[in-house]
């Protein structure tokens, strides 16, 4: 909350000058502000020699810590498939689980999950708590969102993890608004904090830059989306056993704000780059996007998927889907090959995971080759035609 303190205002304009959102007016020299521009960034705080403008902020709740126990996994699944993510994410709960001495759970929301429970507890669940009902058979921000927060509010899980896909980055936001705490999005590394027991939520900032370290001190449950391919599942032990618990819950279907349509896969033959164990990526020196058919045929030749880099993607040479990056996926294939791509960080951070990365440029300083295993330094053009006649004679 923002005030005026109209006996100290004098109406000199020195906030006016320090908002960068136009959000103040002087009005019968007294300072106005709009609060539905007002961000609370402090600058007129700060600028104002009278101190005649004050932000009161709302004291921190503290939550009883000792009553939130468990870490749990949103096991997303469409059409009864359950997302790679999720298997990666309950094999990273497994670890952190096992350092808190509690329970792994993974929450199942969905409609005919029939023997979906009982994979889950073969990737490293305890237990399944799942809600199955016609209303969450099509993915909904407010169906899956009222279903999360219940669960959360009648068992009072100390983590929730998700992975920040489409699905997740959608309606896990609303859980965490809805239970009052803090959310850290597109973490690329978990971990427990010996000494608080503290979740360490590791994520890129500033582009990727830096890597910021983030925890929830005073709030609970303790949320994150994580990103596909960055960490490891378990092998599948179907010997395990668990416990799987189905709740129900009343949805009010008469408050529905959005009506499920229909779902429309892209129209392409192309490889999903989060699957693919070989990815063929093409960057601003491909020039055009006809060029993209060599960068397709050497991913076929490879029975690989193609990706690109952001340049690509924003030239609208390939679709957005393809796209490894900071702001794009984050791949870790068995063999990466990077063709035109120049290496800016923000690509690195999607990709340096790959088992064996190679790379062709003909910019010998290109950033790219200093975390490639093979660099070739060369014309693409005259370098990939030789190289896809190469691998068709081999594989003949």
């Amino acid at each position: 909350m923002i005030e005026v303190l109209v006996e100290k205002c004098i109406g000199c304009g020195a906030c006016l000058k320090a908002c960068a959102y136009d959000a103040i007016k002087i009005n019968s020299k007294v300072a106005e502000i709009d609060i539905d521009k007002c961000v609370l960034c402090g600058a007129c705080v700060q600028a104002c020699p009278f101190d005649a403008i004050l932000i009161r902020k709302k004291s921190v709740e503290h939550v009883d810590k000792a009553q939130y126990s468990g870490v749990w996994v949103f096991a997303e699944q469409r059409e009864g498939v359950i997302a790679g993510v999720s298997h990666e994410l309950l094999g990273k709960g497994r670890e952190l689980a096992d350092q808190l001495s509690c329970d792994l759970t993974a929450i199942l929301l969905g409609y005919q999950l029939n023997g979906l429970a009982e994979e889950l507890i073969a990737y490293g669940a305890d237990q399944v708590i799942s809600i199955d009902d016609p209303a969450l058979e099509h993915f909904r921000d407010e169906k899956y969102s009222e279903a999360m927060i219940f669960l959360a509010e009648k068992y009072y899980p100390e983590i929730i993890l998700a992975g920040a896909t489409v699905t997740g980055r959608s309606f896990i936001p609303r859980v965490a608004i809805k239970l009052n705490t803090g959310l850290t999005a597109d973490c690329t590394g978990l971990a427990i904090d010996e000494e608080s027991g503290n979740l360490l939520q590791t994520r890129p900032a500033f582009g990727g830059n830096i890597m910021a370290t983030i925890i929830t001190a005073n709030s609970r449950p303790q949320m994150a989306t994580v990103r596909h391919k960055v960490m490891n599942p378990l092998p599948r032990d179907d010997s395990r056993s668990g416990v799987i618990i189905r709740e129900e819950y009343s949805f009010d279907l008469e408050e529905d704000r959005c009506k499920y349509i229909s779902f429309e896969k892209e129209k392409t033959n192309l490889i999903n780059i989060t699957d693919a164990n070989v990815i063929v990526s093409g960057g601003r020196g491909i020039k055009d996007s006809k060029n993209f058919a060599m960068i397709e045929e050497l991913a076929e030749a490879l029975d690989g998927a193609v990706g690109a880099s952001r340049a690509a993607v924003d030239s609208e040479w390939i679709a957005y889907s393809h796209q490894v990056g900071q702001t794009g996926k984050t791949v870790k294939p068995g063999i990466y090959i990077a063709i035109g791509i120049s290496g800016a960080i923000q690509h690195l951070a999607g990709m340096s995971s790959a088992d064996y990365i190679v790379a062709i440029n003909k910019d010998p300083d290109a950033p790219i080759f200093k975390v490639a295993d093979l660099g070739i330094v060369g014309d693409l053009f005259e370098v990939v035609p030789k190289l896809i006649k190469r691998i068709k004679e081999v594989r003949a």
